[in-house]
């Protein structure tokens, strides 16, 4: 019998689409309403500033060229599909691991579509300290970097299901 689809991790794919839309939302309004590299203060420490990133994270491979487009594409591609399986695969109910692909995914597929229509990835957010700034960044970045976070805290934590079995196995042979 096959498993119904809310009762596995997709049930959690809602989050990737709010991502998405609110990361394209975003990046259509810096598009329309900002000029490149020129920063817009909001606080002392962090301005708005349109800026286009041809590599990866903190402009890795930004040099190349132009393979790296479709490199980093097939990368977003192949990582969303392996994380959906993953999340159909477990229950719902394992919500931090399915928060965390689903952030994973939905900055994953935010970022690849500025690379195919684009060929670039529009950044804005800019943080400084002085005249030194941190790579300039935007909120699918922030999801990958949130999920990826997720995954690793999760790693710590301790499996419920195998607490739970283990606490039966000892309830057993008391």
């Amino acid at each position: 019998m096959k498993t119904p689809i809310c009762s596995t991790g997709l049930r959690w794919l809602w989050l990737t689409i709010v991502i998405i839309v609110a990361d394209l939302g975003i990046k259509q309004l810096v598009l329309s309403d900002l000029n490149l590299y020129e920063p817009h203060p909001i606080t002392p420490f962090f301005n708005l500033m349109y800026a286009q990133n041809f590599g990866a994270a903190f402009s890795f491979l930004a040099n190349e060229g132009g393979w790296q487009r479709w490199f980093f594409a097939g990368i977003a591609i192949g990582i969303s599909i392996i994380l959906m399986v993953m999340m159909y695969r477990q229950s719902a109910q394992k919500r931090l691991t399915n928060i965390a692909y689903a952030l994973i995914i939905g900055g994953a597929i935010g970022n690849l579509c500025d690379r195919l229509v684009h060929g670039f990835v529009v950044d804005y957010l800019d943080f400084y300290v002085g005249n030194w700034h941190y790579p300039t960044f935007n909120l699918a970045d922030m999801a990958i970097c949130i999920g990826a976070g997720l995954v690793i805290i999760e790693g710590f934590l301790p499996d419920r299901d195998k607490t739970k079995q283990s606490t039966a196995k000892q309830d057993n042979v008391k």
